[in-house]
């Protein structure tokens, strides 16, 4: 184990199996933390918990879709159950959805966006927090939660929801010296991002980014790992942007000329597309409506 400044304690990860997750899970286990791997694919989380296991560390997989109350809260017991304790929440689990304008957006897609980002956010907090005794609690949310990314409205709408979910648990838990804080990821190439950005995009994206570079999940699990840590210890309340400077104004402006339809819906002039081989999203040429990520 490279670092100790979870040793003796138990940290609970949603979405552990690929990505953010799984990047900030092996970051956490190799600060001597013990893993609850949380995931609706048992397969991806127990092969994680093998590799954790096989370098020295301490994890248990856990089937769950955090969307089912009842099964987040057996999944928290199993964890008190394996553990015997509960210190540090990475809620990180949440799901894309079809990109699309908000007024075409059809309201069972919205409720599934919403059943899973904001519902089961919700119920992962709400079911570790009487097991929580100080410690820290830190939500997944999204740079597009305090920026426009036409066609991604239903999904920003979400993200959104969590950051007011997170200032309001962050005051109320204070008392319990429970910190709650956010993390806006910029442009993440995980396997959920391969779907709507392919590789001439993502060039793109890139060269519109400060540093030069799209992000990586390892590029967030350090953030992750520092917050739920006693390092961050008089840090609540608060969200935090890593995204290699994208939004700070130099990014999509030259990447997208915008207008609007009379449906008030936004056109988009662009030369790529983002369209990855298996998605069913795309940024429509000028003469249609955008719907697709930026």
């Amino acid at each position: 184990m490279a670092q100790t400044r979870f040793m003796g304690k138990t940290a609970l990860v949603t979405g552990a199996g690929t990505g953010m997750g799984r990047a900030a899970a092996l970051r956490l286990a190799d600060e001597s933390a013990q893993i609850a791997l949380v995931g609706r694919r048992y397969d991806p989380i127990s092969q994680l918990q093998a590799d954790i296991e096989a370098a020295g560390g301490d994890a248990v997989a856990i089937a769950c879709d955090i969307a089912d109350n009842d099964a987040v809260a057996a999944t928290v017991g199993k964890t008190i159950e394996r553990f015997g304790r509960l210190d540090a929440v990475f809620a990180n689990a949440g799901i894309l959805g079809d990109f699309k304008p908000l007024a075409v957006t059809d309201a069972d897609d919205f409720d599934v966006l919403i059943g899973t980002n904001i519902r089961g956010t919700f119920f992962t907090i709400k079911h570790c927090l009487p097991f929580l005794e100080g410690g820290s609690i830190l939500i997944n949310a999204s740079w597009t939660a305090g920026a426009v990314m036409p066609g991604a409205g239903a999904y920003a709408s979400t993200k959104g929801a969590l950051l007011a979910m997170m200032r309001t648990f962050a005051v109320e838990q204070g008392p319990r010296n429970i910190r709650i804080n956010a993390i806006n990821p910029g442009i993440i190439l995980t396997p959920m991002a391969d779907d709507v950005i392919n590789p001439v995009f993502a060039k793109r994206l890139a060269d519109h980014t400060p540093l030069r570079r799209n992000g990586v999940s390892e590029d967030i699990a350090g953030t992750v790992a520092w917050l739920l840590s006693d390092d961050a210890n008089f840090v609540t309340g608060q969200e935090i942007t890593v995204d290699g400077g994208y939004t700070i104004g130099v990014s999509g402006r030259s990447l997208i000329h915008r207008r609007t339809n009379s449906l008030g819906c936004p056109f988009a002039s662009v030369t790529d597309t983002c369209i990855g081989p298996s998605s069913k999203v795309h940024i429509y040429d000028e003469n249609r409506p955008f719907n697709g990520p930026l």
